[in-house]
């Protein structure tokens, strides 16, 4: 749900994003699990590893986050169209004002981090304030700040490192407590070799998909609610149209850059068709022009 704000709530995002939590929650627990019973007497590091890291995720994404993608935060004399946009629609939304965070690139795209709506913080690239119009840029700043209300950015962002943890606690695992039980029991460590990078893709692959069911409904959900609130879904689609248009006009190596943080991006960053696009971590454009022209037909009703 989305409380103290204007943008609608959504039930079915709410529900998606319960569900999600639990079957990563559990998927959470069956890895540590299989680690802790394969490694015996190493089992206290990985739980410390496991619990530090994940920690560490949640309490600092917002700034793992602007460091990953280069995002800088600025102040209204530094950014006053950006921050007048941001504040109007904060108005109207009746949220508290986010951070306001600007990154160079000449890919057009924004996002939204944070946990909370104390922690957030909205980023715009420079690729995206020279290309779109002012009430263009405000819907795609809608439909950020939209994501702050509903807070899937946090359970985005927790969602999406257990596959990172997965890879990272397995590293532990054959580096550490397999090579310390090398001399000991050969067959033993053999079969933990296959088991443990087995358990781990198992984990790796399950968490792909539950993040991308849910990263493609939170999308449509956040056109849906960033329109409603500005009443400009036209706008919301023109930003779409245009900025969509022009990714395949940005040179492929920025857009390989970009790629890996695409289930935070407003539209997806893809180096031209690829296998990657099947497993979209956006609804296809179509789909969200077709949802934004029924809300400006409901709307003129």
């Amino acid at each position: 749900m989305a409380p103290h704000s204007r943008y609608v709530a959504d039930r079915g995002l709410t529900t998606r994003m319960v569900t999600t939590m639990f079957f990563i929650g559990l998927l959470y627990v069956v890895l540590v699990g299989v680690l802790v019973a394969a490694l015996g007497n190493a089992w206290p590091l990985v739980l410390v590893i496991a619990g530090g890291l994940f920690v560490a995720q949640f309490w600092f994404s917002d700034k793992i986050a602007a460091f990953s993608m280069g995002a800088r935060e600025v102040t209204p004399q530094q950014a006053p169209e950006l921050h007048g946009a941001v504040d109007r629609l904060c108005a109207l939304a009746d949220m508290p004002k986010p951070r306001v965070a600007i990154a160079d690139s000449d890919v057009p795209n924004a996002f939204a981090t944070g946990r909370n709506q104390r922690n957030a913080m909205v980023c715009a690239t420079t690729g995206l304030m020279r290309r779109l119009e002012r009430d263009e840029l405000e819907g795609v700043l809608s439909h950020e700040l939209s994501h702050v209300a509903h807070r899937d950015v946090a359970v985005m962002t927790i969602a999406s490192f257990l596959g990172v943890l997965a890879g990272i606690l397995t590293r532990v695992a054959l580096w550490g407590g397999i090579g310390r039980n090398a001399g000991r029991d050969n067959n033993g460590v053999g079969l933990l070799v296959l088991i443990i990078p087995l358990v781990s893709a198992v984990v790796y692959v399950i968490s792909f998909l539950l993040t991308r069911l849910l990263s493609r409904y939170r999308e449509l959900s956040a056109d849906r609610a960033g329109a409603l609130l500005t009443g400009r879904p036209s706008t919301l689609a023109s930003a779409l149209t245009k900025i969509s248009g022009d990714m395949s006009r940005i040179p492929t190596r920025d857009l390989r850059k970009a790629e890996p943080y695409n289930a935070f991006f407003f539209v997806p960053a893809f180096s031209g068709e690829s296998l990657a696009t099947l497993f979209s971590s956006h609804p296809p454009l179509e789909r969200r022009l077709e949802q934004l022209r029924r809300i400006s037909t409901q709307l003129g009703q």
